[in-house]
Parts: C-alpha cells; sequence; structure tokens
C-alpha cells in the first residue's frame, strides 16, 4: 500500500452532516469513500466483504463496542485505522485505541488541512507495525520448529542408541529425499515415536509401583 495513491476507504460515523464534510475532504485528496455506517458492528464482515484499504472512524471517543470490533478486525483482516476523537481523551483511552489496531489517533476531527498528512502518517504505522508482525510470527514459528527437532533428535537418540549428530543427519536425509522442511520430519517422528516412548514409560512407572 502506497501513502500517494488513492485510497478506498470505509467511513464510520454516525452525525451524516460531519461524514459527509469527511468524505468531501477525503474526495479532494483522491481518496474514494466505498461505504458508510453508523458504527462498527459488523466491521470485521464489512471489511472481508467491501475490501476497503482503510477504514476511518469518526466518533466522540471509543467506546467499549467500537474497541473490541476494531480489535476483531485487527485480527482477522488488518487495515490501517484512522480514529477521528471529537472529545478530549485520556491516556488510557488512547492506549486503548492503539491497543486495538489504530495507526493514527486524532484529537478534534479530521480536519480537511491535515488529511493528507494523517493519512499517510497511518499507512506508515501501519505498514511498520504489520513487518514486526510478520517478524514476529516467524521468530515464534523458527522457535516452535527448533523444538520439534530438538525432540525429534531426542526420540531417535533413544531408538536408535546414536549420539546427536547422528540423529540430525538422520532428520536431514530423510528431509532431502522427501523434500521437506526439516521441521515437518521432526513432527511426523514424534507422531510415530513419542506414543511408543509414552506407554513404555507409562509400563515403567506402573511396574515400580506394583513392585
Amino acid at each position: 500500500m502506497n501513502a500517494q495513491d488513492p485510497l478506498r476507504i470505509l467511513l464510520i460515523d454516525k452525525d451524516s452532516d460531519r461524514a459527509s464534510l469527511v468524505k468531501l475532504a477525503l474526495e479532494q485528496e483522491g481518496h474514494e469513500v466505498i461505504s458508510q455506517r453508523p458504527d462498527a458492528t459488523g466491521l470485521t464482515a464489512a471489511v472481508a466483504r467491501d475490501e476497503p484499504d482503510m477504514v476511518i472512524i469518526d466518533m466522540d471517543l471509543p467506546d467499549r463496542d467500537t474497541l473490541e470490533n476494531m480489535s476483531t478486525m485487527n485480527e482477522h483482516a488488518p487495515r490501517p485505522i484512522v480514529f477521528c476523537a471529537n472529545e478530549p481523551a485520556d491516556r488510557a483511552t488512547i492506549k486503548a485505541a492503539l491497543h486495538a489496531g489504530v495507526s493514527a489517533y486524532v484529537m478534534d476531527g479530521l480536519q480537511p488541512d491535515r488529511v493528507r498528512s494523517i493519512i499517510d502518517s497511518a499507512v506508515v504505522q501501519f505498514e511498520s507495525f504489520q513487518a514486526l508482525r510478520v517478524e514476529l510470527a516467524q521468530t515464534r514459528s523458527a522457535l516452535e520448529d527448533r523444538k520439534l527437532i530438538e525432540r525429534a533428535k531426542g526420540l531417535i537418540m533413544k531408538r536408535e542408541g546414536c549420539d546427536e549428530d547422528a540423529a540430525y543427519q538422520v532428520l536431514r536425509k530423510s528431509a532431502m529425499d522427501h523434500s521437506e522442511r526439516l521441521a515437518v520430519i521432526a513432527q511426523r517422528v514424534i507422531e510415530l515415536l513419542a506414543p511408543e516412548n509414552d506407554l513404555a514409560l507409562a509400563n515403567g512407572n506402573a511396574l515400580k509401583h506394583a513392585s
């Protein structure tokens, strides 16, 4: 998404007169308001259906329902969100809005002379956050993969009586032979060997208690 390109915008505002002014200001910057809603109810479904590039919410303050709807949308159909507040907010309110996925929190409504800078800022902030989100997801995935591989190596070492390097080579060769990721092969090894080991451990514990 390029902040300089025309954006398709979903506008949420129950005040029709105010919404008309915001729509005009957006259109003067080359953007298109593709849909207007009075509140954030069903926001995620609306975004999935209409596929806007951005959501702009113009209201006094973010209420609980709006925060929940923004958070759900941010989880399932993330888009830049500009929240235009028409009343002063405390730090906790602003923090809650940002935590729910707001890319730009604007005080005193969306003024025509600030439309371009606000939208540019929201797009940049959104893309930065999404990049961090992807990086975090990749880090978590790599950590989970490593856990699978370590567990699979341990099972192979126990089953074959080999050292760690030999167990890793078994996994690596199988991954190459099947053109699969190492973690995928590790998961198969765990599914194949873990139940057998768990059963043996359970039987061993039972024998200890019996004696």
